[in-house]
């Protein structure tokens, strides 16, 4: 179950008040380049800017009867406005005022998701900087493989995140559009320069070319990226519930006091947390087909993209602010067991360092497939018997005579896997001292 949200930001921009307010912007705007170019007479655009409001109540008094929510918008602004109001939506029509709002409402949106990709990535950064030369297994098929850093692994989050923050700087681009060119798109009643004066004021660009509406390839994109963010959160959640199973236990969640893991067993601690994030980055990927369903509209348009939209992009917006928020505070009081990372990396008894023993040989002039067949059935013994593969190995007439000992220990160093971790950091924007 999703806690209390704790971020109103996002939510505060899909209420009835502020879409009702964004319209109002828009109209206003529209209003107020017409008067500029003297197309609405400079007393009642006074009488406009002063007196125009509306009421949400009302407005849905007026729906119930209309069943149209623009001309219910129109008809509460005109009531308050008084006559001056036969100017307000001059030239305009529904989705001049509807897609242009829903643009300024995306920027918006954007922006609180690219602070929260940037809470994300300055959390993992934390971690990374800290456990830069904290060694740990590296793990292929799910199964050891060679060692790596704990700090190389946040490292690496910093910069798929980083990839993260760029998709939504260039999604908040591409809906960062507007339009009022009318009916069809045509700018038949509204001189193209009043569009362009309009979206300047809103900080967004002017459509190259509408029809009655933006094209929704936009809306998707926008709804892509967002899942693709998501998954982004779904693939490290994934990662820590991995790292937090009993047979590794390398990283924990934080587990509050008076926090309780299970209705029947006390001693659970689970990675409830992570496990909620990789559901819900499920739920966005269905929302972004939703989005590609609603590209291909009738013609010029008709309404079917309508009623989905109005469920997905305020639903996948605040989704993703929660998510990104959630996996913020998971990484920030994440417990890093470095004890336990290092008694991990001895579980195999030095086999993750077959490679390094295996390269060494062929160094020496020994055929790879040679060297390989002799590291191997070590290695093969070492899993059978728990006996460490450097003794194995060392007492392996074929080996032994190639390789002194001395070699032999050296290629079981960690030292050797810590030797790029300097540049590797540069390379992802976080310099070490």
């Amino acid at each position: 179950m999703i806690d209390r949200y704790t971020r109103p930001e996002m939510g505060a921009l899909w209420t009835d008040e502020h879409k009702f307010q964004t319209w109002l912007d828009v109209e206003l705007a529209a209003c107020a380049a017409l008067a500029q170019a003297g197309q609405i007479p400079r007393k009642d655009w006074t009488a406009i800017r002063r007196k125009a409001g509306f009421d949400v109540k009302r407005i849905r008094q007026i729906e119930a009867e209309v069943r149209h929510d623009v001309i219910a918008f129109l008809t509460n602004v005109a009531e308050r406005v008084g006559p001056a109001a036969r100017h307000v939506h001059k030239g305009l029509t529904s989705s001049d005022v509807v897609d242009t709002a829903l643009s300024v409402n995306l920027v918006k949106a954007a922006d609180l998701l690219i602070a929260g990709v940037e809470r994300v990535r300055a959390a993992a950064a934390r971690l990374a900087r800290k456990h830069a030369f904290t060694p740990m297994i590296g793990r292929s098929h799910g199964i050891h493989a060679e060692p790596t850093t704990f700090g190389l692994k946040m490292a690496l989050m910093v910069d798929e995140f980083g990839r993260a923050l760029a998709r939504l700087q260039a999604a908040r681009e591409t809906v960062r559009v507007g339009k009022l060119s009318g009916a069809v798109g045509t700018h038949a009643h509204l001189d193209p320069k009043i569009e362009a004066a309009v979206c300047k004021k809103l900080g967004l660009r002017p459509a190259a070319i509408s029809t009655q509406i933006l094209q929704r390839d936009r809306h998707a994109e926008f709804a892509a990226v967002l899942a693709l963010v998501g998954t982004s959160v779904e693939r490290w959640a994934q990662e820590f519930r991995h790292l937090q199973r009993t047979e590794v236990r390398e990283v924990e969640e934080f587990f509050g006091r008076g926090q309780k893991g299970s209705s029947a067993m006390p001693h659970k601690k689970n990675p409830v947390v992570a496990e909620q994030l990789c559901g819900l980055a499920r739920v966005l990927r269905g929302y972004a087909l939703t989005a590609m369903e609603n590209v291909p509209l009738w013609h010029e348009r008709d309404i079917s993209h309508s009623s989905a939209e109005r469920i997905i992009l305020p639903d996948a917006t605040i989704l993703l602010d929660y998510m990104l928020d959630k996996l913020a505070a998971l990484v920030s009081g994440l417990k890093v067991d470095a004890a336990r990372m290092r008694a991990n990396l001895d579980l195999t008894h030095g086999l993750i360092h077959s490679q390094q023993v295996l390269l060494r040989l062929v160094e020496k002039g020994v055929a790879r497939e040679e060297a390989y067949r002799w590291v191997q059935r070590n290695a093969l013994e070492a899993w059978r018997t728990g006996r460490p593969l450097l003794e194995l190995a060392a007492a392996d007439a074929d080996i032994a005579r190639t390789v002194p000992r001395r070699e032999l220990a050296a290629c079981f160093d960690l030292k050797r896997h810590f030797r790029d971790v300097k540049r590797t950091f540069r390379a992802v924007g976080l310099p070490l001292a």
